[in-house]
């Protein structure tokens, strides 16, 4: 899906390492031919081209699957996170290639295609239906999570259970590394792609996403919009965040790192909350740097020896 993967895992001996790796990059390879809205072939890609053609569509366990758990954080998000966005996602992805700004008619046209209500899901018979002509389903916000998590999944059942996954910055882990309390995990500095806050995160058996707008983003008349955004207005967020979700499966995060971004600090934090998750907002606020956590987050730091 156009990101790096890194897989890392600890294994009986190298043969056994090298068969379960193959096994997992398949398996990597299996979704993204079900997800990507990059190829025309893809199961997603087919079923967005059935909308407003009045068709059920027979669904893969696997997409009925993220598209119910999609659903679950467009409710949990209130309408933040939505994978019905794809008419301006790629809207705003041609346009920052061209670095044009767009007119507010032409926001508001691709808007109208979009909304979690023109899906209909089927769950007894696991079909779904695109309502509305136009319609384009983008998983960018929470497939790669989902995909970290499945293979994290699969190394366990594999009765290997010292692993970590990297989908780009989406990081999916299982117990610590051999003589290791846990997994050190970095965070960028807001508006940064290089640099990374002093302190580094201490974790195990957890999923953690960092997002913000360092890599993509399109400036205009003095703000800054980030490849993020929000489908309530249409527009990628100005606002200057980095966000950090800590959550118990790779999707959650994966989703709740892009919805925080979206939604204002007091909302995400309580989010967070309710679902048993964390959460770290750096901003730049006057040119200084500010942060604002749930209480549990603290306890991720890496604690430094005196």
């Amino acid at each position: 899906m156009g990101s790096p993967f890194t897989i890392i895992f600890y294994a009986g001996d190298s043969v056994q390492a090298e068969l379960l790796s193959k096994k997992c990059f398949n398996l990597v390879d299996s979704f993204v031919l079900i997800f990507s809205d990059y190829i025309d072939s893809s199961e997603l890609s087919r079923l967005s081209a059935t909308s407003g053609k009045d068709s059920v569509v027979n669904i893969s366990p696997a997409m009925f699957d993220i598209l119910s758990q999609s659903k679950l954080a467009f409710e949990k998000s209130g309408g933040a996170f939505d994978i019905t966005i794809g008419p301006l996602s790629k809207f705003w992805r041609k346009l920052r290639k061209q670095k044009q700004f767009p007119s507010a008619e032409a926001v508001q046209a691709a808007k109208k295609l979009i909304g979690f209500d023109k899906i209909i899901l089927d769950t007894i018979h696991k079909k779904a239906m695109l309502t509305q002509q136009g319609m384009q389903l983008d998983l960018g916000g929470i497939a790669q999570g989902y995909i970290a998590q499945k293979v994290i999944d699969f190394l366990s059942a594999q009765q290997i259970n010292q692993a970590l996954v990297n989908v780009s910055g989406d990081i999916v882990m299982s117990n610590a590394p051999p003589g290791s309390a846990g997994w050190n995990v970095g965070v960028n500095v807001p508006e940064s792609t290089d640099d990374l806050l002093p302190r580094t995160l201490l974790m195990q058996n957890k999923a953690v996403t960092t997002s913000g707008d360092a890599y993509q983003f399109m400036e205009h008349n003095g703000k800054k919009y980030s490849h993020i955004i929000d489908p309530r207005t249409g527009y990628g967020v100005t606002s200057q965040r980095n966000v950090t979700a800590i959550a118990n499966d790779g999707t959650t995060a994966d989703w709740m790192a892009t919805a925080c971004s979206i939604v204002s600090i007091k909302k995400a934090k309580k989010m967070a909350e309710q679902l048993g998750a964390e959460v770290l907002i750096a901003e730049i606020k006057k040119g200084k740097l500010a942060f604002h956590s749930t209480k549990g987050f603290k306890n991720y730091w890496k604690q430094t020896v005196q």
